[in-house]
């Protein structure tokens, strides 16, 4: 199907929504994802892309001419007001928007196995943070991205744009509260895969580089001020933290899972030459 959308009808109020709010998004089972490489990465590992806009009387790139021949999409023409709108930046009209389909939140989507490494972000409060962290965790090898609580979502577009695509490359899965979890890990578990349980924190005993991250491991990080919940804390079989001496008191929550997942490639890369 293509249609053309010149004015703020109710097709571009769906649209807007998807941007603005989350409760639409997951009503709808859909999010707009913005950026030629999310775009890209989500046709690319086989996310189902339900519309594609583009940006009405437009020279559009190989690229995007490319992406709307051969994704089985329904297509709109929009006008290019209306795609800076939706398209996230002050100066910029984007060339091609994606409406992509939200996969199911199923922990068993995340690989187990004797080189599992999933990461928990607890509570998050800010989606450009949960974005990195993704990001960080596709760089560093990591199994998948289990984000709990329900402060920040995982699809509104600065986590989308702050993962740099990564989103689509491995599982995030999101989960109401911590007990989901611990249920998932007892049966994997129970399936002779032997998880161990590290929580970052900044006041425990150990630095990070004194645990065995060569082992499937479960790193959890706590929210961005009040960290671990009491929940995870008591699940944790250590606590480790980033050793600093500068002048500053923390890292921030992104920050901190990014040292704590390159530690554990820098683990794992020096087994395995062994």
């Amino acid at each position: 199907m293509r249609g053309r959308v010149s004015g703020r009808n109710a097709r571009f109020q769906q649209w807007e929504a998807l941007l603005r709010n989350r409760t639409k998004r997951q009503r709808r089972g859909e999010f707009l994802v913005q950026g030629v490489r999310p775009i890209a990465m989500s046709i690319e590992h086989g996310w189902q892309v339900r519309e594609l806009l583009y940006a009405a009387d437009a020279q559009l790139s190989g690229w995007a001419r490319t992406a709307l021949d051969t994704v089985p999409a329904e297509r709109y023409a929009v006008s290019p007001d209306l795609m800076h709108e939706l398209g996230g930046k002050a100066d910029t009209v984007p060339e091609l928007l994606a409406v992509v389909a939200l996969p199911e939140d199923d922990l068993r989507r995340i690989p187990t196995g004797p080189t599992m490494l999933a990461v928990v972000f607890d509570r998050p409060t800010s989606p450009g943070n949960i974005g990195t962290l993704v990001r960080s965790a596709d760089a560093f090898g990591a199994s998948g991205v289990i984000v709990t609580g329900h402060a920040a979502d995982v699809y509104d577009p600065k986590a989308v744009r702050a993962s740099t695509g990564s989103l689509f490359a491995l599982p995030v899965v999101r989960v109401p509260a911590h007990q989901a979890v611990l249920s998932w890990v007892a049966d994997v578990r129970a399936d002779g895969v032997h998880i161990g349980i590290a929580g970052a924190d900044e006041r425990a005993a150990l630095d990070v580089a004194g645990y065995d991250f060569t082992q499937p491991t479960l790193t959890l990080i706590g929210n961005e001020t009040t960290g671990l919940s009491a929940g995870w804390r008591d699940a944790c079989d250590q606590l480790v933290r980033v050793p600093m001496s500068g002048a500053a008191s923390s890292l921030n929550a992104a920050a901190a899972a990014t040292v704590v997942l390159y530690e554990s490639a820098r683990q794992r890369s020096a087994a395995a030459r062994r």
